[in-house]
């Protein structure tokens, strides 16, 4: 969900530009917009700021100054809309690499600026949620390997059936208020240190 009030930073050094976005922004209710003309030392001014949606305007960037915009996006991990002249596919392909949330070729006019940085909101949001998602997933398919390693060392090492080494893993994790894959991966752990036969 879009909320209004977001604290908006306008990153562009040139004025005239950067005076049609905050107008834009505050017309369309945004009223915490903060406008910064020199990139020097921006990545402090962001962290000072901590603002929920960046907008960068680049009149005619440069690769140098497009990577560094791209890097920056990629280490803020907020919602940016970038706002260009002109571009290439290799630059728009960067942008989509480095997260931006919306890439704006040609044409900045003031009704356009509340449209896009919704849609970069919402598409950032969704990015994040997509990519958690995908780190649970993977979390996920880690413990069930470490259990599974931890369920043979048993089987293994006790003569135990599958089943009756995962009960094992259980209980002890319910006796010491512990997830099972931490169980797993201090016996896995264990197991590497008592020697490579262990673990096989």
């Amino acid at each position: 969900m879009v909320r209004s009030s977001l604290a908006v930073l306008v990153i562009d050094e040139n004025r005239i530009r950067a005076s049609i976005i905050e107008a834009g922004l505050r017309e369309a209710g945004h009223q915490h917009v903060t406008v910064i003309h020199d990139v020097t030392g921006i990545a402090r001014r962001i962290a000072e700021i901590e603002p929920d949606v960046i907008v960068i305007d680049l009149e005619n960037p440069n690769r140098d100054m497009l990577e560094n915009m791209f890097q920056l996006s990629r280490a803020v991990k907020r919602p940016i809309a970038m706002f260009v002249d002109r571009s290439d596919q290799a630059s728009i392909e960067a942008a989509v690499d480095a997260g931006v949330s919306a890439y704006v070729v040609d044409g900045l006019r003031q009704e356009r600026v509340k449209p896009i940085l919704d849609m970069a909101v919402s598409r950032f949001n969704a990015f994040s949620r997509m990519a958690r998602e995908l780190e649970e997933a993977r979390s996920e398919l880690e413990s069930r390997k470490v259990i599974d390693r931890a369920k043979g060392i048993l089987m293994k090492s006790r003569g135990i059936s599958e089943e009756a080494a995962y009960t094992l893993l259980r209980k002890t994790a319910m006796n010491q208020n512990r997830k099972i894959s931490d169980i797993a991966q201090s016996l896995v752990t264990a197991a590497g240190l008592l020697g490579p036969a262990e673990d096989e």
